[in-house]
């Protein structure tokens, strides 16, 4: 299991312990306030006007707090039980050291899409005045099925058929997003792990990771922890440094950061 994945089994495991814990408690509070409950006969109304009046007023609600604190818990607790349960199902993560694989998947799978759209639109054009022969084009087409063909020559709000010009310059950006990600990761994955030790501090730049930070001898200044947090590093009581995902935004970053640390040196 390498870091990333031991890193997603630890979150998903922290998860399903805070959903446990909450499902616990939500028994438990509502076993107790059953209990709290069955204290009054069935039936028995507040007798108006008697000494016991306020103090048995007090102790419903009390018990209608405890139902209401159950209830709540068990939504607590499913809450946690989705979070584990989602884990690993977003979007892919620059983390993740199968990211390029599976980014190139994803590539050749919206490149076949974006063929598929081009094509079908020229069938469409090309048989413009054949309904029928629109169709069988449409369906001797790879992944198109003679309903999807059906459904894609009939006319949408504004009378257009096939697909809509958006659905390919959306797929088309789609494209070139995940080409740039991919010389993007390519480029981050060709560095070695580089060292920068300054006075009080040491940047690094860690490709396994895929974190870029800074580590100091003691806890830095207010002024420096302010810089830190305006140039996007995050408090990492794990690593006992101040990271951010090693991107070229970071790395543009990093030098902003170490040209205030310098001049603070030099001053």
């Amino acid at each position: 299991m390498n870091h990333y994945e031991r890193k997603q089994a630890a979150r998903k495991a922290r998860y399903e312990a805070s959903a446990e814990q909450a499902r616990s408690a939500a028994q438990s509070t509502h076993a107790r306030a059953e209990q709290m409950a069955a204290a009054i006969p069935f039936g028995q109304p507040i007798l108006i006007g008697h000494h016991s009046e306020n103090r048995d007023r007090n102790y419903r609600k009390r018990i209608h707090h405890t139902y209401g604190k159950a209830y709540e818990l068990g939504n607590k607790a499913d809450y946690y039980a989705q979070k584990a349960a989602t884990v690993g199902t977003g979007g892919i993560s620059s983390d993740d050291p199968q990211a390029i694989a599976k980014l190139r998947t994803q590539l050749v799978a919206l490149r076949a899409r974006q063929d598929l759209m081009k094509k079908a639109n020229a069938s469409i054009r090309r048989h413009k005045d054949d309904e029928a022969a629109q169709i069988a084009a449409l369906a001797e087409l790879d992944g198109v099925t003679e309903d999807t063909a059906r459904e894609l020559v009939k006319p949408d709000f504004a009378g257009r058929i096939g697909f809509a010009s958006y659905q390919l310059s959306n797929n088309n950006a789609n494209i070139r997003r995940i080409v740039a990600r991919i010389k993007e990761l390519e480029r981050i994955a060709e560095r070695t792990t580089t060292e920068k030790a300054g006075d009080g501090y040491t940047y690094r730049e860690d490709p396994e990771e895929n974190r870029a930070m800074f580590l100091f001898d003691g806890k830095p200044a207010k002024d420096t922890r302010d810089t830190l947090k305006k140039n996007g590093f995050r408090w990492s009581p794990r690593r006992g440094a101040w990271v951010r995902q090693l991107t070229g935004n970071a790395q543009w970053a990093a030098r902003r950061v170490i040209c205030v640390l310098d001049a603070v040196e030099q001053a």
